[in-house]
């Protein structure tokens, strides 16, 4: 290395242009999407381990007081979906469906839902990661489709009688636009 060496002016490596790289699968906390004609903020990004190798990533919208839940899964395609919480005791007001699993280890075939009947499609256990890190949480997950093109219900069990329920939509990557990056005004 020669004295001129020192003084050459080094190539700055190409800047990402975020507003430009950013699309929906790379969404941070922080950032703004629209859908459904209403801005949502990403409040959180969550991930869920299957064990098989397939990971589920999510991402928390928030709008106001309302919260979304922007899923997408990768098994021979990839799959959107957006849905949000039911409270358990609302979506199972005599507590027939919390019993029949803690009684019979199993949930019931099919369960009804908004004059919907949802009808058991398939069943796992995984691992829940906050932001994506650490070990994870443990749960057990049961997926029911209704005869509602797109339309599905889980419900979800964290403990022994620790359950929840998400009702929700397949959705499309093209129904969200206009991403901004965290810090940029709405």
């Amino acid at each position: 290395m020669g004295i001129s060496d020192l003084f050459r002016k080094k190539k700055k490596e190409p800047e990402l242009d975020s507003l430009h790289d950013l699309v929906l699968s790379k969404m941070k906390p922080g950032c703004f999407v629209d859908y459904d004609l209403e801005t949502w903020e990403v409040t959180r990004y969550n991930t869920y381990d299957w064990g098989d190798g397939m990971i589920t990533e999510e991402w928390e919208l928030r709008n106001g007081d309302e919260v979304r839940y922007l899923d997408k899964e990768e098994d021979d395609e990839v799959e959107w979906s957006l849905s949000r919480k039911i409270p358990f005791g609302k979506f199972d007001p005599d507590g027939s469906i919390a019993r029949h699993i803690i009684e019979k280890e199993d949930p019931p075939g099919q369960v009804p839902y908004e004059g919907e009947t949802y009808y058991l499609e398939e069943s796992g256990g995984g691992f829940f990661r906050r932001d994506g890190k650490g070990p994870g949480k443990e749960f057990l997950r049961w997926d029911y489709l209704s005869d509602k093109a797109g339309a599905f219900l889980t419900i979800e069990q964290w403990g022994e009688e620790d359950f929840e329920a998400v009702a929700g939509m397949a959705v499309e990557e093209y129904q969200f636009i206009n991403i901004l990056p965290p810090g940029q005004p709405q």
